[in-house]
């Protein structure tokens, strides 16, 4: 191996997972437009409708999001009208998110966004699940530094 094939593009790991994310929340966007929502908007809004009511901190450890970016995009669902931002009544330093009832109704317009961008993704059932395991295999052992 050269000194300077590390530099090689077709070497890189990091260059095909961020060119395929960048593929698929593509093939989102148009679904999403319709919804009003942004793909990072969306995947939080998933969140809600799986658990509910949920702390701020727990969402983004749920999200692999800091702070600093959840807040702003907390702040425009709740412009939306779809979460309610509220202090935890048994300790104020904790922020709950809820669903407003327009943010469950979006629930039923979301529904087919998933099939939707699954039949564009050309993958055997098995080679998809090996991918989802090896993605949250990197995605956990790293979960510490976010």
């Amino acid at each position: 191996m050269e000194k300077y094939d590390c530099l090689k593009l077709d070497n890189q790991l990091c260059f095909p997972l961020y060119s395929a994310a960048n593929k698929i929340v593509r093939s989102y966007k148009p679904l999403l437009d319709k919804l009003d929502l942004t793909y990072t908007q969306y995947i939080t809004m998933m969140v809600l409708w799986e658990e509910g009511d949920i702390n701020e901190k727990e969402l983004g450890r749920r999200l692999f999001l800091k702070s600093n970016t959840l807040a702003p995009l907390l702040k425009k669902l709740e412009a939306k009208k779809y979460i309610s931002i509220k202090k935890d009544k048994k300790d104020a330093r904790n922020i709950v998110i809820s669903l407003t009832e327009s943010g469950e109704k979006l629930k039923e317009e979301a529904v087919n966004v998933p099939p939707s961008v699954a039949s564009t993704i050309n993958l055997s059932e098995e080679e998809a699940a090996n991918l989802y395991k090896i993605l949250y295999k990197y995605l956990e052992e790293g979960e510490e530094e976010l």
